[in-house]
């Protein structure tokens, strides 16, 4: 212990200040977290760029790299961001400059990339020595304005040259590209978005500061994927994932349907959302037609078995045929073209990632320097401030050079008006400068740029020449302090350029904004009757048939009959875990036979220190009445519960201590519901007090119970009354009809404690009389 101790005892640091390990631990992990935030893995909203693609650009225009310039080596560019800006690995500034030039990642490349530059099937690129780089023509939207006095610079990590802050962004890439980074706490992912609609959202915002978030979405439907797909979520989805800034948006690939000779056909995909390549969509498809067995299993499970024969019923053929004519071509042919189109294509996007989900988390460096999840409209609204700052001191750096070059012409029209007398001062002079200085009232910058004319300069034309200009740059001057006089002006001048920057660089939509249902695809079953016996250790099985003798059914040692539930193959088999989460299986997937079936666990995956308590398998529309052992209940049909995941999902709240008592099914003639409690009192109460609960929840109270006390059984019924079941004289097992005027002394409104029963019976458990 004394060693711990140590750990932890006060240290003296450089500089004095003492401070314990866990404080200094403490210190230095929140400076890395903070530099990993800032400095590495978020964008920033003025320019949309993480400082490494910042490095990389501004780089690559200090060395000429533009447009028009020849390309270089991709390691000369990273050599020269390592030596002067970005002193991390060579291998991380290659990949980021790598991403910047794939058009499969970047919406609008900014660099462009002349030889392997990877695809999207994961294939990495060639190394940075047969790779060449230059920007691409839009990079100049990030760059051109850089040396006008727009951005603040600021010491690289030696202090050996200047980097930028930020680029003076014409538009807000943050948006045009998207961005995908994790932090220490913290992940963003934005996704791309069309550049004609960016501009058109912020030149709304532009001329209507106070505009709406709905009216905003209407010049900004959603994102605008490289890869094109299609956006099957509902706008409403949309719009409020973008005003909150973090939302899940469905997306599909997109296809068609080829006509062949004889009659056949094919399916082939064109364009895939985002995330998904074709290797992955072929693998996917490899694993379902050639499935493994899973961990801790002996055999592959019935799940595994009945996706296997749907896919191999349905597809004979994949080829991948993707290539320089076709960046994406996916073909799938049919069993036989008799099988219906849409089937086939539900199957596919059903069990696979030509369907899935794209996350949205508009999480950026702000405009404060802080890292925030923003919406849309904070997004916007931030840009048009740091565009407005940047084009301001854009046109004071232009007025400032202006009236620098006013006043140098100033001073040379005064040469030209008095040329002779200059000469002599110049000629005479000791000191021509203070000279001139005093004889015309010139200022020093003037003098000093007289004394450096050339005689070449001092011909008649060149009089023309700086009247012209002079004429020139007072019509300027004029233009620029209006600009920084009127915020109209600014508007207008702000909403000309980004109007001008989409139209030259704008391009139309790749993604497919169109809602549609979420895929899905349910094998074929034979809809006949069986059995579902459960037993009390949670086994199951299905048996053909109803109006099976229970006597009939075989159990391991030790275990015996849970319940048998008479339904048909469609429906579904419902288990209860103690936590009150519910898992569905459907009675389709349970195993047939004379054996003992399969524990009903191995269908499903149970939530770590649970355990299964109650099952009941019904069709779909089959209402019942869930309770707690502390007293809480309400109604809810078996497809609330059924979930599309093996964890199944959490639907009943379970307070600590209480635990969910056995589901009971509401007949469909049910008038009142029938509370018991661990000490034999029975309430009644009309089933208008209950709750229907489509999505689970903890329920109303239906019993009031003392401190010790539990509920036993909650079921609904109806006039024909109800069965006590219990133990009369010596324990033989007894039951009793009650209904009518037996009934009346226990009818109450919910919530009350209702009175013991008016019987010799020990009542245990109760059930609706029959009619």
């Amino acid at each position: 212990m004394a060693q711990q101790d140590d750990l932890f005892a006060p240290a003296v640091v450089p500089d004095g200040e003492s401070l314990t390990l866990g404080h200094y631990a403490e210190r230095a992990y929140l400076d890395y977290a903070v530099s990993v935030v800032k400095g590495r893995a978020l964008p920033d909203v003025s320019d949309g760029q993480k400082p490494v693609q910042r490095r990389i650009l501004y780089a690559m225009n200090e060395m000429g790299l533009a447009a028009d310039a020849k390309p270089v080596k991709s390691a000369r560019v990273v050599g020269d961001v390592l030596g002067k800006y970005h002193p991390h690995g060579d291998q991380s500034a290659y990949d980021a400059l790598v991403r910047l030039a794939q058009d499969f990642s970047m919406r609008y490349p900014l660099i462009d990339g002349q030889g392997n530059f990877g695809s999207r099937d994961g294939d990495g690129a060639a190394a940075m020595r047969y790779t060449e780089a230059r920007l691409t023509p839009i990079a100049r939207l990030l760059l051109d304005e850089i040396d006008e006095g727009t951005v603040d610079f600021m010491p690289n990590y030696d202090g050996s040259f200047q980097e930028p802050k930020l680029l003076p962004a014409r538009l807000p890439f943050l948006l045009l590209n998207g961005a995908s980074g994790i932090a220490v706490g913290l992940a963003t992912e934005i996704p791309s978005h069309n550049l004609r609609e960016v501009a058109a959202a912020a030149v709304a915002m532009i001329r209507h500061p106070n505009i709406s978030h709905a009216e905003l979405m209407d010049h900004l439907p959603g994102p605008d994927f490289p890869g094109g797909g299609q956006i099957i979520s509902s706008p409403a989805e949309i719009a409020a994932a973008y005003e909150t800034g973090r939302g899940s948006l469905k997306v599909r690939a997109r296809w068609k349907i080829e006509e062949l000779a004889r009659g056949q056909w094919q399916l082939v995909v064109t364009e895939l959302p985002p995330n998904t390549s074709g290797q992955k969509v072929l693998e996917e498809i490899e694993e379902l037609t050639n499935p493994k067995v899973k961990l801790g299993k002996k055999t592959l499970t019935p799940e595994q078995l009945t996706l296997k024969q749907t896919v191999l019923a349905l597809v004979d053929t994949v080829r991948d045929e993707s290539g320089k004519d076709a960046p994406v071509r996916l073909v799938f042919e049919p069993k036989t073209s008799r099988i219906d189109q849409t089937e086939f294509a539900n199957s596919l996007l059903a069990h696979t990632s030509l369907e899935s989900n794209a996350p949205l988390n508009l999480v950026m460096i702000g405009g404060d320097g802080r890292p925030k999840q923003k919406g849309l409209t904070e997004i916007l609204r931030e840009w048009v401030g740091f565009r407005f700052a940047t084009v301001t001191r854009r046109t004071r750096h232009r007025l400032t050079k202006v009236d620098d070059r006013i006043h140098i012409l100033e001073g040379r029209m005064i040469v030209f008006l008095n040329l002779d007398e200059v000469i002599r001062i110049i000629r005479e002079s000791e000191e021509p400068k203070q000279a001139l200085i005093a004889a015309f009232g010139l200022s020093d910058r003037q003098a000093e740029d007289i004394l450096e004319i050339r005689l070449r300069q001092l011909a008649r034309l060149e009089k023309i020449k700086i009247e012209k200009e002079l004429q020139s740059l007072r019509d300027e001057k004029a233009k620029l302090e209006e600009l920084l006089a009127s915020d109209t002006v600014m508007k207008r001048q702000i909403i000309k350029e980004i109007e001008a920057d989409a139209k030259q660089y704008g391009d139309e939509r790749r993604t497919l904004i169109q809602q549609e249902k979420r895929a899905t695809f349910e094998a074929r079953v034979v809809d006949e009757p069986v059995t579902v016996v459960v037993s009390q250790r949670g086994w199951v099985r299905a048996l053909k048939g109803h109006g099976l003798d229970p006597a009939g059914f075989s159990f391991k040692d030790g275990d015996s009959l849970y319940a048998a539930f008479q339904c048909r193959t469609p429906d579904t088999l419902i288990a209860w875990g103690s936590s009150g989460r519910v898992y569905s299986v459907a009675v389709a997937m349970l195993p047939g036979g004379r054996g003992d079936g399969v524990p009903v666990t191995s269908l499903i995956e149970l939530e770590a220190g649970t355990h299964l308590l109650h099952y009941y398998a019904a069709n779909a529309e089959q209402p019942l009445l869930l309770a707690s052992s502390n007293g809480f209940g309400f109604i809810a049909r078996v497809s609330d519960m059924v979930s599309r995941v093996k964890a199944g999902k959490s639907f009943m709240t379970i307070d600590a201590g209480a635990a969910p008592l056995a589901p009971m099914p509401v007949v469909p003639d049910a008038v009142q519901v029938a509370c018991l409690s661990s000490s034999g009192r029975l309430l009644v109460f009309g089933i208008d007090e209950m709750k229907t609960l489509t999505g689970g929840g903890r329920g109303i109270t239906l019993m009031m119970l003392d401190e010790k006390e539990t509920l036993v059984q909650a079921l609904a019924f109806g006039a024909a009354g109800l069965m006590l079941l219990g133990t009369g004289r010596g324990g033989k097992p007894q039951e009793e009809t009650f209904a009518g005027a037996a009934l009346e002394p226990h009818v109450g409104k919910r919530a009350r404690r209702g009175r013991a029963p008016d019987t010799r019976l020990k009542v245990s458990a109760l059930r609706p009389a029959l009619g």
